[in-house]
């Protein structure tokens, strides 16, 4: 099984957060997840979704702030194996070239 998830962690405050979702990508390194940061969260793969929760819990407890807002969305796909990397390539088969307009 392969279980897929976006996690969103950051602090409610008016400044920079960079430095406390840091904190939130690094606590992911304790954990048996593969994971990659963009801009509006952190896709997270993982075999088992006790493992997804473990580290989403870590992640949202490394954050320190006052108040903390975190989001998981989990797609569990049961019948096959998947990955993140696969979805994004079907979609680009589809387009015809890659999904995205943006220069690296």
């Amino acid at each position: 099984m392969t279980v897929i998830a976006l996690l969103s962690v950051a602090p409610v405050v008016e400044d920079s957060m960079s430095d406390e979702i840091a904190k939130a990508v690094d606590a992911l390194e304790e954990y048996d997840v593969e994971y990659e940061t963009n801009p509006m969260g952190t896709v997270i793969e993982t075999d088992e979704i006790d493992e997804l929760f473990a580290a989403a819990q870590a992640a949202h407890e490394a954050v320190d702030g006052d108040r903390v807002s975190t989001v998981l969305k989990i797609d569990d796909k049961r019948s096959r194996e998947t990955s993140a990397a696969e979805k994004v390539e079907a979609v680009e088969e589809h387009l015809g070239r890659p999904a995205t307009n943006r220069e690296e």
